[in-house]
């Protein structure tokens, strides 16, 4: 037999019923549980980013770069423009 597990409606209803300072008790342990949970969580180690665009293959080199740096300014400022 499982335990009873009370719906969120039967929890909210429980928690109004509640005196107005049992009820900022209630939401301060609560956030705590979630601050602990949340910390929890973040704790576990983040993938690195090493290689996360190694499918692109390899950077262009910096004379590749230069060679179209020239072809793209070699007709400015056109005559036409002037």
């Amino acid at each position: 037999m499982s335990p009873y597990t009370p719906t969120l409606e039967e929890v909210l209803n429980d928690a109004l019923r509640l005196s107005a300072l049992d009820r900022i008790r209630l939401i301060e342990k609560v956030m705590a549980a979630f601050e602990q949970e949340v910390l929890e969580q973040n704790r576990t180690p983040l993938e690195s980013w090493y290689g996360l665009v190694a499918d692109l293959g390899s950077a262009p080199s910096a004379e590749d770069i230069d060679e179209v740096r020239r072809e793209m300014w070699q007709n400015f400022p056109r005559e036409d423009m002037l």
